[in-house]
């Protein structure tokens, strides 16, 4: 990065600029701009993963000159919040943010997101379910079930991406070498529709991205049929897959083509909600 930036910038660091907007007093909307224009940085360095952005187009993305982007980026690289690539000069999200969301639940995520599960639950007739993207796979955080419906518990557990809907809406948004990556070894048979094919499997990614949602068959529980859509942040990266599910009986293939667009509908809905967490 050229040290002239640095040394004709006299502008003042980002904490202390926050310090003291946060004292002036006139302020009626109790925002710091500097904060925000912080913020906007790191959220667009997230979205350049996984091979990061230079200061000059994070700048322009984020609408800031580059003197100020620069400035915000280096007191942020301070801090480990981003780091910077020492022979590309891109910038990537670090450690102390990957340290802090690793420790932060789920419960506000959940808050919002709640009732749409329940709209779907009564709407359908079904158990609707919320599952969010951790580092190896997917763990059921929420589930609204019908009173009447006799219902698994899924809450916290985690389950093999190839045999369900839930997994296979994560995998099918996901980079390719993403997706490659946690589907590395043999794919288990848990019943005589799961598929065990690596070919037949990436196919079936490819029309649940055309579709908008993804579909299971009895393929981690017999009986158990269901559709999921995934939760995309403004990268378009899933952060968490809704799914519509019960036996067979109830969710045959024949009303994934209604269930399906529902699904999809109420995980664009949990999107827009979870925007400002």
């Amino acid at each position: 990065m050229p040290k002239a930036e640095h040394t004709t910038d006299t502008d003042e660091s980002p904490l202390a600029a926050a310090a003291a907007s946060a004292a002036e007093p006139g302020g009626t909307s109790g925002r710091v701009q500097s904060l925000e224009r912080a913020i906007t940085l790191l959220q667009a360095t997230a979205d350049s993963a996984p091979d990061g952005e230079t200061a000059a187009n994070l700048a322009v993305r984020c609408g800031l000159n580059r003197a100020t982007a620069w400035r915000l980026l280096s007191t942020l690289e301070q801090y480990g919040m981003v780091e910077r690539g020492p022979v590309s000069n891109r910038y990537t999200i670090g450690f102390a943010v990957a340290r802090m969301a690793s420790t932060a639940g789920f419960d506000g995520l959940i808050r919002r997101a709640h009732g749409t599960l329940r709209r779907v639950s009564e709407q359908t007739g079904e158990t609707a379910n919320l599952a969010v993207v951790r580092q190896l796979g997917l763990t059921y955080v929420d589930e609204v079930a019908p009173p009447v419906v006799l219902s698994a518990r899924w809450l916290d557990r985690k389950v093999p991406l190839h045999a369900t809907s839930t997994g296979k809406a994560l995998l099918a948004w996901l980079p390719a070498e993403e997706a490659e990556s946690l589907l590395a070894g043999p794919l288990d048979a848990y019943t005589d529709t799961t598929v065990t094919d690596r070919a037949r499997l990436l196919d079936q990614l490819e029309q649940t991205r055309k579709d908008g949602y993804s579909v299971c068959v009895g393929e981690m529980e017999r009986n158990l049929y269901g559709v999921s859509a995934p939760v995309l942040g403004s990268s378009g990266r899933p952060f968490a897959v809704v799914s519509i599910w019960g036996p067979q009986d109830r969710v045959p293939e024949s009303r994934f083509g209604t269930l399906g667009p529902l699904a999809r509908a109420a995980a664009e809905e949990i999107a827009r909600v979870a925007g400002g967490l």
